[in-house]
């Protein structure tokens, strides 16, 4: 009767250990990340479509600077292999402000079908968040992002005014926008810019956004890939949806 019981609790706890993590098909594995104490809010409405009523005038996107994002974020082509120095572990994309600054982001370009939606957070330079209670607010800024997006190359929104000393944490929420209900999904997976807070438990995988200086514009090119990249699926090319950021001081 002992041997089945400790049989019978060996099973379950390894039922449990099942559920914590879901394995994928070349065995890598994601854990969920619930973000249950963050508060969701938006830098403005937005139409039914998901296109912000606070719209700016356009930006004018050069030649230049699509050359540019095709060079250094190629199509299909896996990062790891054209460009490994973006993924390297001192690697970030947070925007780190070092004076008081006006914040704009643009969106440039996209190559998913999934609904994505876009925003930021906040958090001291120095101090980033180590897990998802850390974040105590997400501001969306683009709330439908996709393959027949409402957004066209350009479509630029201010984001705000920032201390110096702020940096700025870029996230992107898989699949989150609904359009019945025309919002996004707070509960959507959240593929950050702070590694520490995205699903895939080995370490070479868990980063989703990169950020590229393209000095002769002065902007941040910011590339996200919003594919779980721990499924055999994913093709780490990380242009899948694709914007930058202007700071201004």
């Amino acid at each position: 009767m002992k041997m089945k019981s400790t049989l019978f609790f060996a099973a379950l706890a390894a039922l449990v250990s099942c559920k914590k993590t879901e394995a994928t098909s070349d065995g890598a594995q994601s854990k969920p990340v619930s973000f249950t104490d963050t508060f969701y809010e938006n830098v403005c409405t937005w139409d039914a479509s998901g296109r912000p009523d606070c719209l700016m005038a356009p930006d004018t996107i050069s030649a230049a600077l699509f050359n540019f994002m095709n060079l250094t974020l190629p199509e299909g082509k896996d990062l790891r292999n054209t460009n490994p120095s973006l993924l390297s572990s001192n690697a970030t994309a947070d925007i780190a402000l070092t004076q008081a600054s006006d914040v704009y982001i643009t969106f440039l370009y996209q190559a998913t079908s999934s609904n994505n939606a876009f925003g930021y957070y906040t958090f001291p330079t120095g101090q980033a968040p180590k897990t998802a209670s850390d974040i105590k607010k997400i501001t969306y800024v683009f709330p439908n992002v996709k393959s027949n997006s409402p957004l066209q190359p350009g479509d630029k929104v201010k984001i705000g005014h920032f201390d110096a000393g702020t940096s700025i944490g870029l996230v992107l929420l898989q699949s989150a926008w609904q359009p019945a209900a025309k919002k996004p999904d707070n509960n959507a997976i959240h593929f950050c810019s702070n590694d520490a807070l995205n699903p895939e438990v080995d370490a070479n995988l868990k980063k989703h956004a990169v950020l590229v200086n393209y000095a002769a514009e002065s902007k941040l090119l910011i590339g996200f890939e919003d594919a779980d990249r721990a499924t055999v699926s994913c093709d780490h090319d990380f242009n899948d949806v694709v914007l930058y950021a202007t700071v201004v001081h």
